[in-house]
C-alpha cells in the first residue's frame, strides 16, 4: 500500500517536514517513491507547500494520507479539488423512509 506521510528532518527540537508518497512497509524516514511538498510548524505562519497536482494523482492511483498530511491536504484545498474532479457528494448516507 501506499502512503502519503511526513518525513521528518531538521535538528533537534527544530523540525520541519517533507511530504513524501511511501511504501507503507518502509521506515519514516527511510525510502521514498516521491518527494511532492514540504512543512515547517514552527514558522509564523506555518509553510505548508504541497505540489496539488502531484497529491491529486497519487491520491487518484490510490494513496492513503495519514492523519496529519490529510489535514494538511484539507488547509490547502486539495482534499476539495480532488473530491470535485472524482465528482463525490459527501459520504453516502441511506435515505430516511428505509426501514430495516
Amino acid at each position: 500500500m501506499v502512503k502519503i506521510r511526513l518525513m521528518r528532518m531538521g535538528a533537534t527540537k527544530r523540525p520541519f517536514y517533507r511530504v513524501v508518497v511511501a511504501d507503507s512497509r518502509s521506515p519514516r524516514d527511510g525510502r521514498f517513491i516521491e518527494n511532492i511538498g514540504k512543512y515547517h510548524p514552527l514558522e509564523d505562519p506555518s509553510l505548508i507547500e504541497i505540489d496539488e497536482d502531484r497529491a491529486i494523482y497519487w491520491l487518484s492511483k490510490g494513496a492513503q494520507p495519514t492523519g496529519q498530511v490529510e489535514n494538511l491536504l484539507k488547509i490547502r484545498g486539495i482534499r476539495e479539488r480532488f473530491g470535485a474532479a472524482r465528482g463525490d457528494r459527501g459520504p453516502a448516507t441511506p435515505p430516511a423512509d428505509v426501514e430495516g
